[in-house]
C-alpha cells in the first residue's frame, strides 16, 4: 500500500507525479510564500519613501490595510473551512498594494473597510488565492472610489504633516493638474518623487528599481510590463503629436500616476493575467490603450486601476484565443 503524503490539503499517494490544481500551472521552483515576500521586498523602497514624504499618516495606512487584510483572510478561511494560510504573504501583499493606491489623508476606518472588501470580494468569494478573476487590491480601490469618492480625491502635498496646520496646503496630483489646469510637473520630480498623489505614486525611480528586481529574480514575466509601457508610450505620443497643446507628452504619462506601480506589480500578477505569452502581450497592450483613453477622454485623470480590472475580465477570453496548438492537431484547441 502506498505511503500517504501529508504535505497537501488532501492526502495523495507518493507515487503520484502530477497533481491537478487551480491554475496557472507554472514550471518553476518558487513557492507562493517566496514569491509574495519577494514582491513585498521589492516594494520596500517606495513604501519607505512614501512614509518619509507623508509621515505617520502613510505608516498608519500601511498598518491598517495590511493588518485588516490578514485578519479578513484568517476569518474568511476559518469561516469557509479552509486551511488557514495567512503566512504565505498574499493577503499582506494585497493590503500593502491597496494602501499604495490610497491618498495619504484617507481615513483609516475606510481603508480598513476597503482592505476587508478586497479580500472578501476579490479573493474569498472566488475560492481563495489562485481562483480570483480580478486583482484584489484593485477591487478594493474600485470599491472605495465608488463608496467614498470625495475622500479618494482629497490630496495633500508632500511633508503636509510636518508643517503647521495653518501653512499646510492641499495639492492636486500631477495627472489632475495636467488634465484640468494644463500644468505639468517636472520630470525630475515625477521620476525621483516629491509629488502629490497616492502613496504608490510618489517615486517612479524607486518603483522601477523594485520592478526590475522582481523581473530579474523571476518573480514576474516581463512581457505584460513591456507591452503596457510600450502601448502607453506609443498611443500617448500619437495624441501628443496631433495636439501638443491639449495632450501631455508620452514620458509624462509613463512617470505620473500609478502607471509604474501597475506595470510592474499588477499586470504581472500570474493569477489574474493570461497564461500564455501571446496573451500577456495582448493583455498589456489592452491595459495601455484603456489607460490612455481614460486619462485623455474620461472624467477622471487616472485610468490605471480600471484598465487593469477591465483586462482582468477579458483574461479568460484571451486565454481561449491564445492557447498553443496541440502537437499533431489541425487547429488550436482540437
Amino acid at each position: 500500500m502506498d505511503k500517504i503524503s501529508q504535505n497537501q490539503d488532501h492526502p495523495v499517494p507518493e507515487k503520484v507525479r502530477f497533481i491537478v490544481g487551480i491554475g496557472p500551472q507554472l514550471g518553476v521552483s518558487l513557492t507562493v510564500r517566496e514569491l509574495m515576500f519577494g514582491v513585498l521586498l521589492a516594494l520596500v523602497p517606495a513604501l519607505a519613501f512614501s512614509i518619509y514624504l507623508f509621515g505617520p499618516a502613510a505608516l498608519n495606512l500601511y498598518l491598517v490595510c495590511g493588518g485588516t487584510a490578514l485578519a479578513a483572510e484568517f476569518a474568511g478561511q476559518r469561516l469557509l473551512g479552509k486551511p488557514v494560510r495567512i503566512g504565505d504573504g498574499s493577503a499582506l501583499l494585497t493590503g500593502i498594494l491597496l494602501a499604495m493606491c490610497l491618498p495619504p489623508a484617507f481615513p483609516l476606518w475606510m481603508a480598513g473597510l476597503g482592505a476587508a472588501f478586497a479580500i472578501a470580494a476579490g479573493k474569498l468569494i472566488f475560492g481563495g488565492l489562485g481562483s480570483n478573476i480580478f486583482n484584489p487590491a484593485l477591487i478594493g480601490r474600485a470599491f472605495l472610489s465608488a463608496t467614498f469618492p470625495n475622500q479618494m480625491t482629497a490630496w495633500v502635498a508632500p511633508f503636509y504633516y510636518q508643517k503647521a496646520a495653518a501653512t499646510a496646503v492641499t495639492s492636486a496630483t500631477p495627472l489632475g493638474a495636467a488634465k484640468f489646469s494644463h500644468v505639468y510637473a517636472s520630470y525630475h520630480d515625477l521620476f525621483f518623487g516629491f509629488t502629490g498623489g497616492s502613496l504608490g505614486e510618489t517615486s517612479a525611480f524607486l518603483l522601477l528599481l523594485g520592478g526590475l528586481f522582481i523581473l530579474a529574480r523571476g518573480y514576474a514575466d516581463w512581457r505584460p510590463t513591456a507591452a503596457y509601457l510600450l502601448s502607453t508610450f506609443v498611443l500617448s505620443a500619437c495624441f501628443n503629436l496631433a495636439a501638443p497643446d491639449r495632450f501631455p507628452p508620452p514620458l509624462f504619462h509613463l512617470l505620473s500616476g500609478g502607471l509604474v506601480l501597475g506595470a510592474f506589480f499588477m499586470v504581472t500578477d500570474p493569477v489574474t493575467t493570461p497564461v500564455h505569452r501571446k496573451g500577456r502581450w495582448i493583455f498589456g497592450i489592452g491595459c495601455g490603450v484603456f489607460t490612455v483613453i481614460i486619462r485623455l477622454f474620461g472624467g477622471m485623470p487616472e485610468g490605471v486601476a480600471y484598465s487593469i480590472l477591465f483586462m482582468n475580465a477579458l483574461s479568460p477570453l484571451i486565454n481561449l484565443g491564445t492557447r498553443p496548438r496541440p502537437f499533431g492537431s489541425q487547429g488550436a484547441g482540437t
